[in-house]
């Protein structure tokens, strides 16, 4: 047990990652999303898919200590049910295809989806039709292949919310929400695939140290009032680390 910590400790780009999830911590505590979108990209330079979903993971249970208790009341929790329930059917077919993808695949897939997502929004693309039981279900479906497989967890049901005319605050806890719920998906399936090492489980809990942190700082720094400045701050961020991520550098 003493060497996967020193391992954890001492692997390249350590520093990387933990400044990237303090980062990370601070868009998702203000916005209640992005973590997956900033962080993803950047461990893929340093440490296999497989590594970087149960980081991503890990540390996203973490994180929800901070954020759930507020979130929770303020929830449509019938509707993120829904969300869930549909993610936690299809998770196991994006592990199944992330066994059988090439690495390099996979990170120019990450990079497509979050750069798609980051495009739409700033774009400021609108869905103002009336969502069915049906076609939510669908989003959280495609949300649980799209996570199991890169893990970014969050873009479909991101995209859902922000383009929608739902407020600051109910896109945020709606989001925090899924995403806890969905983690906790993520790694009860990784767990029975016994995928999570014990390396991993140390580098988790060495990022879930900033991350937790810098997740109050930037719950403490929410105000609905400043919406559209809390939008922008996480568009500039989630796109320098999506061109940080991209294959073509390493």
């Amino acid at each position: 047990m003493p060497d996967a910590l020193v391992q954890a400790w001492s692997m390249p780009g350590l520093l990387w990652l933990v400044l990237t999830i303090g980062i990370a911590g601070l868009v998702r505590g203000f916005t209640g999303f992005g973590t997956a979108l900033i962080f993803v990209p950047v461990a893929g330079i340093f440490l296999p898919p497989a590594v970087v979903i149960g980081l991503i993971a890990l540390t996203g249970i973490a994180s929800t200590a901070a954020l759930l208790p507020r979130a929770w009341g303020q929830a449509n929790r019938p509707e993120v049910g829904l969300l869930a329930l549909m993610a936690l059917l299809t998770v196991p077919l994006g592990l199944w295809l992330l066994d059988r993808l090439p690495i390099e695949s996979i990170r120019w897939i990450v990079a497509a989806i979050a750069s798609v997502t980051l495009v739409a929004l700033v774009a400021g693309w609108r869905f103002s039709g009336y969502v069915s039981k049906l076609r939510l279900g669908g989003i959280g479906a495609v949300a649980g292949v799209i996570g199991g497989l890169t893990g970014l967890t969050g873009p479909v049901v991101i995209l859902f919310y922000l383009a929608g005319r739902a407020t600051a605050q109910s896109v945020r806890a709606n989001t925090i929400l899924f995403l806890a719920a969905l983690d906790v998906v993520i790694v009860v399936n990784l767990l029975l695939r016994q995928a999570v090492t014990l390396n991993t489980a140390f580098l988790a809990a060495i990022l879930a140290v900033p991350y937790f942190f810098t997740t109050l700082i930037g719950q403490s720094m929410f105000d609905p009032r400043h919406e559209r400045l809390y939008r922008w701050a996480a568009y500039g961020v989630i796109g320098a680390a999506v061109l940080t991520g991209l294959p073509i550098w390493t």
